[in-house]
């Protein structure tokens, strides 16, 4: 994967998560809701800038195992953060 090809990825991903939160808020106006859904995106974009800025200061020793975490570490933190608005929305 390059540079370019892992910035789209994360962009994509973080910003249909946050698309899919604030569907959730506009179904679902209820205020505990809604603060918990602000919470998310929050979560999300403190997500997104923290792998950008990994992005763009790489590990010099090994770059393409840098990378690699920094999928996975998307991956792992946006599963994570699915599950916490799918409980969200069990309430």
């Amino acid at each position: 994967m390059n540079l370019r090809v892992i910035k789209k990825d994360i962009e994509f991903l973080v910003g249909d998560f946050v698309d899919y939160c604030i569907l959730f808020a506009m179904l679902h106006p209820e205020d505990e809701k809604t603060e918990g859904v602000e919470a998310l995106i929050n979560e999300a974009c403190d997500l997104a800038n923290d792998l950008f800025a990994r992005v763009n200061h790489p590990d010099k020793t090994n770059v393409k195992a840098h990378y690699k975490a920094i999928g996975q570490d998307l991956l792992t933190n946006l599963d994570s953060l699915c599950e916490k608005l799918s409980v969200l929305a069990k309430k």
